[in-house]
């Protein structure tokens, strides 16, 4: 696990952000050290590490140092589950994805909020995705930092080439990436790239076309109510694709930063991803698409209706720090609007709330937020499982298994249904 602390220049708004909030904190013991687990590069630590320098010179009396580690939200889950086991104290702070409040929460990992943050109506400014995740047997477990979502990205310039509307359903985009695909003539071109490899992608890679049949993976109390026949005709539709020609025959090794990589060099038509692959596309000096993307709903299963996977960040305090009233301070000037603006505008971090997406300096920056914000709004959140560990990965090597063709979707299926039945009751 790599330990590094960011550089500390402030950004104009940064600067003035604390300002813009009017933050009146608890007064800091003299030197008090917080230490913030702010994930990997994707969660922007540089822009964590422009925040609490601005936080800093507000508070003069505290010190925020950063760790860093964890390329994917798996790889950081093995970590903080080994530091959190432990009870370690060196850390104070910790940016846990969204399907994670549950599970360290009734693990007694995580300090209760309720009395820094005044209770559960502390979350009801946030989209309701985000206040659901981070209420816990009726407790507030963490707060949003910011949201995130899948999105599909496509290359705007060759579907206004050859003709072609978004697609609707998952049969149109076949029957798009063909046309374009045969028209091009392209070998290394291809027309949909989604996430295989087994890793927390490949769950919402099960999920996508699961939930666009209008089915649910598990009820409100947590409970599995997967229907096989559904799920395994989700599974189906994805090997059509590459039996067709429109995703790669390696698509079971496909990660988060190939898709990323290979639609930025200009080497896909769809691709599905996280909403930080966006400022990738657009601003990244090696990018071959830039001014060339559009960002839609996912395609629906036919007869069915578009459906999102949701994710995101949140700030948690560790119950067993011991610096707990001056950490709550800081995750609630983390956990602003102010600073959910200043994500947005900096870096494209999708806001936790509603209000955020309509701001005109985020808009100026990031025009597609005015419509990822109904594309959020809808989504749904991976199963919220006090056992998430097991659940994502029985989902994702059994999603990873069928599309390497190691097992057959009904296989993969049954083997899902059977040991999370376990779990999941």
């Amino acid at each position: 696990m790599k330990r590094r602390l960011f550089g500390n220049s402030i950004s104009t708004l940064a600067a003035a952000l604390c300002m813009a909030v009017g933050l009146i904190s608890m007064p800091a013991a003299a030197d008090t050290k917080l230490r913030v687990f702010s994930g990997g590069q994707n969660q922007r630590p540089d822009l964590m590490r422009k925040l609490f320098d601005s936080y800093q010179a507000k508070n003069p009396g505290v010190t925020i140092d950063i760790e860093t580690g964890g390329a994917t939200s798996e790889l950081q889950r093995q970590y903080l589950s080994t530091v959190l086991n432990a009870k370690d104290t060196a850390i104070d702070i910790y940016m846990i994805d969204i399907v994670n409040p549950s599970q360290y929460f009734n693990a007694g990992w995580l300090e209760p909020l309720d009395n820094y943050v005044g209770g559960a109506q502390a979350l009801k400014p946030y989209l309701p995705v985000y206040s659901q995740a981070n209420l816990v047997n009726g407790k507030v477990a963490a707060m949003p930092a910011f949201a995130d979502a899948m999105f599909m990205y496509y290359r705007k310039d060759l579907l206004e080439k050859h003709g072609i509307k978004e697609p609707k359903t998952w049969d149109e985009l076949a029957a798009s990436a063909k046309k374009v695909l045969d028209a091009e003539k392209n070998p290394n071109l291809q027309g949909l790239s989604i996430q295989g490899a087994p890793i927390e992608g490949a769950v919402c890679t099960f999920l996508l076309p699961y939930w666009s049949q209008g089915k649910q993976f598990n009820d409100a109390a947590g409970k599995l109510t997967l229907d096989k026949d559904t799920a395994v005709k989700g599974l189906d539709m994805w090997l059509k694709l590459v039996d067709s020609g429109v995703m790669k025959k390696n698509i079971a090794e496909v990660t988060t930063p190939i898709t990323v990589n290979e639609f930025k060099a200009g080497q896909v038509l769809f691709a599905i991803n996280w909403g930080f692959a966006w400022d990738v596309f657009k601003d990244a000096a090696d990018s071959q698409v830039k001014g060339k993307v559009g960002v839609m709903p996912l395609p629906a299963m036919a007869g069915g209706k578009s459906a999102t996977c949701v994710g995101g960040w949140q700030w948690a305090v560790s119950a067993f720090s011991k610096n707990k009233q001056a950490a709550a301070d800081l995750v609630k000037f983390m956990s602003t609007p102010e600073t959910s603006k200043f994500l947005a505008v900096e870096g494209s971090l999708l806001p936790v709330f509603q209000s955020v997406y309509n701001d005109a300096a985020v808009l100026k920056q990031a025009p597609w937020f005015k419509d990822a914000a109904n594309v959020i709004v809808a989504g749904q959140a991976r199963p919220i499982s006090s056992q998430y560990g097991q659940v994502s990965d029985v989902v994702r090597t059994n999603t990873n298994a069928a599309l390497a063709r190691t097992k057959t979707p009904a296989e993969a299926v049954s083997d899902i249904d059977s040991r999370l039945t376990r779990v999941m009751r």
